[in-house]
């Protein structure tokens, strides 16, 4: 005799489940993976491949050998980590440096809290910050791999807007100056920038995605909005004081991991709030906290350190702004 399971209304019932979600959000980095590609050619590649063979392999290993638990690797979830890992790092970084990222995002940040679903903080960022402590050099490491597709790119230095920036500033460099000597105009930073991660080439490839996800109603745009329009704020009224030593909104929002990490890693539904409010809370703090780290820290990058710090307060906020219970009565005053 099969068990009735009875569980209490209301009683959804939806065509969507973890493989489908993960696969949206893995077609909606596709145009960011091929301009990755176009641009850096196997190196990118290479990081993809491993990055997501690893992850899924140790995911593997852990719930068949360690747990003794149903495996799901199925799910895409694990290759889906090792792909925004891939895009979190240098163009070129070695093979067994997002290996070991791989192991740290799956062994450590998401198996060890029980899988998906359990994790507090996101596995590929925590994979990504990781490397960046224990392998500082190598992940402050632009250069310019060769490309299929360009002629003349050989591997030559290319640091980061951001990081061009900060140090410019504290060389006694003027921020117009700066600007104006590597060509950071808005069309320039919007189409292609070369200098960041693997997926930070194409502000308008995340722009494509992000849209993607949206009509799929995959996220919500609460939190990418809530990012974006904070950082538009704060960075637009220090830049009104003092636009010789605070850069404006467009060059904060169009560089760095501001578009990858506010669309593709803070709406990660584990890591991230439930309720409409926790969302804009949740998006707003790491809005603040990357400006505050860009502006005053001594890392030129701050999305992933704010990411992982909000990721932390997401408890407090589900607990905190919860919605009235179906039925009960709502008192005002």
């Amino acid at each position: 005799m099969r068990k009735l399971i009875v569980s209490p209304a209301p009683h959804i019932h939806s065509k969507e489940n973890t493989k489908s979600l993960m696969r949206d959000v893995i077609i909606a980095l596709s145009p960011s993976l091929l301009v990755s590609i176009y641009f850096f050619g196997f190196s990118a590649i290479k990081l993809v491949i491993v990055g997501a063979f690893t992850c899924v392999l140790v995911e593997y290993l852990i719930q068949k050998y360690l747990l003794h638990t149903k495996v799901t690797i199925n799910d895409y979830s694990a290759a889906l980590t090792g792909v925004l890992l891939a895009l979190n790092l240098p163009p070129n970084s070695p093979w067994w440096l997002i290996l070991i990222g791989s192991i740290v995002a799956i062994g450590i940040a998401k198996m060890t809290f029980g899988g998906l679903g359990q994790n507090v903080f996101n596995p590929a960022l925590v994979g990504r910050v990781f490397l960046l402590i224990s392998f500082p050099a190598l992940m402050t490491d632009w250069s310019i791999p060769q490309s299929w597709f360009r002629d003349g790119i050989d591997a030559v230095s290319s640091a980061t807007p951001l990081a061009l920036v900060k140090e410019g500033l504290a060389a006694g460099q003027s921020l117009p100056d700066i600007l104006a000597a590597n060509d950071f105009s808005a069309k320039q930073m919007l189409f292609v920038k070369m200098g960041g991660s693997v997926g930070e080439v194409s502000a308008l490839a995340l722009i494509l995605g992000f849209i993607y996800l949206l009509v799929r109603r995959v996220i919500k745009p609460y939190i990418p909005v809530a990012i974006v329009g904070t950082i538009f704020v704060m960075t637009l009224i220090f830049n009104l004081i003092d636009p010789a030593h605070f850069t404006g909104p467009a060059f904060n929002i169009l560089t760095g991991g501001v578009l990858l990490g506010s669309i593709f890693m803070a709406t990660d539904y584990a890591t991230s709030p439930m309720t409409t409010k926790g969302m804009i809370i949740y998006g707003v703090g790491i809005g603040v906290i990357t400006v505050l780290i860009r502006y005053f820290g001594s890392y030129p990058e701050g999305v992933s350190f704010a990411i992982l710090i909000m990721n932390a307060t997401v408890p407090l906020l589900n607990k905190y702004c919860k919605p009235a219970r179906f039925g009960k009565e709502v008192h005002n005053g």
